[in-house]
């Protein structure tokens, strides 16, 4: 059995079930044509981790996010490494993206990932504290280095197993997302896979 505080980066099951994730960490303009595509291409499940100053800035975003029924997760408030830092800080941290989070969508977060993915043991033990399970991914689409467009629809599509866990951004700095994300769709859809939120990834894990 492995430990409940261990990072979650792609769920071991029989069900061809994918989770798309969008971190989202500044900027106001590459969010929407995400959410545009999403809607176009019916995909009614996903999952947003949400850094709170972001979610301050742009309430009117992160409350769409929410009532179209996406996933929300916390992304943190500083964009900081937290393996560099004391567990005080961590909670202090934690503790604020949530009552930010919380105030402007009312959702109550279950689901963390740390800026940059950066964890280890003890961070994870912290946020397992406050009630979180981290989350990591599989499949990572490098979309946020804007390498083109075939190159992230190729990072986001290559070797997906069912289970995986698919790191994209929705944030300014990553411009070509929406023009690769419909394509990194289609080719999944065909080869048969659906997609769920992480949340839903989890319950899988439990199940099989």
């Amino acid at each position: 059995m492995k430990n409940r505080n261990e990072p979650i980066s792609c769920v071991n099951t029989t069900m061809k079930c994918v989770a798309l994730t969008f971190d989202i960490g500044w900027g106001g303009t590459m969010t929407t044509p995400v959410l545009n595509v999403l809607q176009a291409n019916k995909i009614n499940r996903a999952t947003f981790f949400l850094s709170s100053p972001w979610v301050e800035k742009r309430a009117k975003l992160a409350r769409k996010i929410n009532a179209f029924g996406y996933e929300i997760g916390s992304h943190g408030d500083k964009h900081e490494n937290y393996t560099e830092y004391s567990n005080r800080w961590i909670i202090n941290e934690v503790k604020k993206s949530e009552s930010k989070i919380r105030s402007v969508t009312g959702i109550k977060c279950k689901l963390f990932r740390t800026p940059n993915g950066d964890m280890n043991t003890r961070v994870t033990n912290v946020l397992s504290s406050l009630g979180y399970r981290t989350i990591y991914w599989s499949i990572d689409s490098k979309d946020w280095m804007n390498p083109g467009v075939s190159a992230i629809v190729q990072n986001a599509t290559k070797n997906v197993r069912a289970g995986d866990i698919i790191l994209l951004h929705a944030s300014d700095s990553a411009k070509q997302t929406a023009k690769a994300l419909p394509l990194i769709i289609s080719i999944l859809r065909r080869r048969g896979f659906h997609f769920v939120t992480v949340s839903q990834l989890l319950k899988l894990k439990q199940n099989h």
